[in-house]
């Protein structure tokens, strides 16, 4: 009877061994995680992306103010790394002088890990004797990438290389590739569950009301990284407009016009029914009539208003038509959407 409990024990105690073994990261764990901050001169976007072996860590790592700076905060995380530095950005201190200012203030420093850009593209990264290894950063032109609980340095470095090779990109892309590049180095040495990104623009978030102009956030998955890009992708697609709107303003007319085009085909070729068609073709004309090309305007809309007859309703009122108002050819298409007058 003695060795038949005493082998229930041991059974028990390897399932339970096994299951902390293979189960999500628990809450008060240390963010074990590999994150870069960045930003892009060209446009002023700041951001971070971060993957780990921990559950929704898009809701502790990522902090960014547009116009002030990045902050990654992660091992044992102290969260307040994220307002109080932010607050030390906006007094004018560079990246490095915060960083210093709160691993001065924090009695368990040993144990934290952070990278910080602020608005000038200036980095920093720090990482406490206490992280467990690998850990460890580095910094570049416009990035600070760091990790801990790594397979090793090799995963850092790949980041780096990625987000310096892909300058052309928008911040966003160079920062998931800069991910990806460091997940196929080894990554976290635990495996995968989630990954975010957060990329602040001025006015770039919905309606420009705030500055979230990309915030994304993998919670729970088996291959996070992979989704993150799917997502992001999703993103520039639903968002070209206002992409496009950003381009166009600031006078780089052709790369505004390539978003847009671009984004309407991927939108024609997922479309799941005609309607959805239309409202591809109609938010390009919107684009082309706000852009001073009438007569491209007038040829998507001619597109989209027999795909979805309600647009043409609509379009009376929508002053990014405004353009078009007095051209005949406008007039003609939406006649019979005009209100008789009484």
């Amino acid at each position: 009877m003695l060795g038949r409990v005493l082998l229930i024990v041991v059974i028990l105690l390897f399932a339970s061994i096994l299951l902390l073994a293979s189960g999500p990261a628990l809450a008060g764990e240390t963010v074990a995680t590999f994150s870069i901050v960045g930003y892009d001169p060209a446009t002023g976007d700041l951001g971070i992306a971060v993957e780990s072996r921990f559950f929704a860590v898009g809701a502790v790592v990522p902090w960014a103010k547009a116009g002030m700076g990045a902050i990654a905060t992660q091992s044992y995380a102290n969260t307040t790394f994220g307002p109080k530095g932010l607050e030390l950005l906006a007094q004018g201190k560079s990246a490095q002088e915060t960083l210093d200012i709160l691993v001065q203030q924090d009695p368990q420093a040993d144990q934290r890990q952070a990278g910080i850009v602020d608005s000038q593209g200036r980095p920093a990264t720090f990482t406490g004797a206490k992280c467990n290894p690998w850990a460890g950063g580095k910094t570049g032109k416009n990035y600070a990438a760091q990790g801990n609980i790594l397979t090793g340095k090799e995963v850092v470095e790949a980041m780096a290389s990625a987000f310096e090779a892909s300058s052309s990109l928008p911040l966003a892309d160079r920062l998931v590739k800069a991910l990806s590049a460091g997940q196929t180095a080894g990554g976290d040495s635990r495996g995968q569950q989630s990954a975010a990104l957060l990329v602040v623009r001025a006015k770039g978030g919905y309606a420009g009301y705030n500055d979230r102009y990309i915030d994304l956030r993998v919670d729970d998955s088996p291959r996070p990284i992979e989704e993150l890009s799917r997502l992001l992708e999703i993103h520039h697609t639903t968002n070209a407009y206002t992409d496009a709107r950003f381009y166009l303003d600031r006078g780089e007319k052709d790369r505004a016009i390539q978003i847009m085009e671009d984004a309407t085909r991927k939108r024609l070729a997922a479309a799941a029914k005609p309607t959805d068609q239309g409202d591809a073709y109609y938010d390009l004309a919107c684009f082309y009539s706000l852009a001073g090309v009438p007569q491209k305007a007038l040829e998507n809309l001619a597109n989209a208003f027999p795909l979805n007859p309600a647009l043409k309703a609509y379009s009376l009122n929508d002053s990014d038509l405004d353009p078009l108002r007095d051209n005949a050819r406008y007039q003609a298409m939406v006649k019979d959407a005009v209100p008789k007058a009484k």
